[in-house]
This record gives structure tokens, C-alpha cells and sequence, in this order.
């Protein structure tokens, strides 16, 4: 058991590793398209959860992807060698949003479920997350009579 966890720990820092790279490569890739900043929406529940919505904007303005591909660099489960793809500006914003997602709220799509959005903010070269986690809660009442 041991074992495992020393190998999901360390594929999990080689990950970590690639991030300020697809991160640095997206905020360029973005600037060098005039877009100043993409929101992801998203939202899940009952064991399903998807992207609703991404969106580009310049300013308060919202435009389209350019058909610009990037590098991206990811590790396959089978594969210990780091895999450059190129992806689109979009497909990058997506694959960094569902990530960060299963990273810091893994189960999000579970049971109640969770909402929110993700702020992908290239002029400051930040990624901001709001998380909205749905829960059901009960309240315990008694009564002697």
C-alpha cells in the first residue's frame, strides 16, 4: 500500500511540476490574442458535473477563441515520459479548470454537488477560483412529553 501512495505522490509533484509552464504558456498564448481574461462556469451534482460555459473577453467585451494551439504538457497513466500536445487556447482553459477542480475539490460532482467559476485572469497571470459546494442539512429536534 505504501508503494501506492508513493507513486500517486510523485506523479502528483511531476504534475505539479508542469503547471507554471501550461499556466505561463496559456497567459501568453491569451495576451498575444488581445484576450485580457475567460471565465469557466460550472456546475454538478448526483455524480455528473461539467464545464456550463467558457468565455473569452477583452476588456468588458466578450470575442471568440483565435484557432491558436499551444504547447501543453501532460502525463499519461501509462506513459512516465512527459507528452507535449498542442491544444487550443480553450482546450488549455478547459484542461487547467477541470484539474484545479479534482485538486482542490475532488468529488465535486458528488451528491449534492457544487456550482461556480473560475476567473482566468491573463493581464495579472492568476487563476481565480469561487467554489459553491451544495450539502444537505439536517437539524435535530426532541421533545420529552
Amino acid at each position: 500500500m505504501a508503494q501506492i501512495f508513493a507513486a500517486h505522490a510523485e506523479r502528483a509533484a511531476r504534475i505539479d511540476a508542469l503547471r507554471p509552464g501550461n499556466k505561463d504558456r496559456l497567459f501568453d498564448g491569451l495576451m498575444a490574442a488581445g484576450i485580457t481574461h475567460v471565465t469557466v462556469t460550472f456546475d454538478g451534482a448526483g455524480d455528473s458535473g461539467q464545464i456550463e460555459s467558457i468565455g473569452a473577453w477583452s476588456g468588458e467585451t466578450a470575442v471568440d477563441f483565435p484557432a491558436t494551439e499551444i504547447p501543453y504538457a501532460a502525463l499519461t497513466w501509462d506513459d512516465p515520459e512527459v507528452e507535449m500536445r498542442s491544444l487550443s487556447l480553450e482546450d488549455v482553459v478547459e484542461q487547467l479548470a477541470y484539474d484545479f477542480l479534482s485538486d482542490t475539490h475532488g468529488g465535486w460532482e458528488n451528491n449534492d454537488g457544487a456550482w461556480g467559476e473560475f476567473c482566468f485572469d491573463a493581464a495579472a497571470r492568476c487563476i481565480h477560483l469561487e467554489f459553491n459546494e451544495r450539502y444537505t442539512s439536517s437539524e435535530l429536534f426532541t421533545h420529552d412529553f
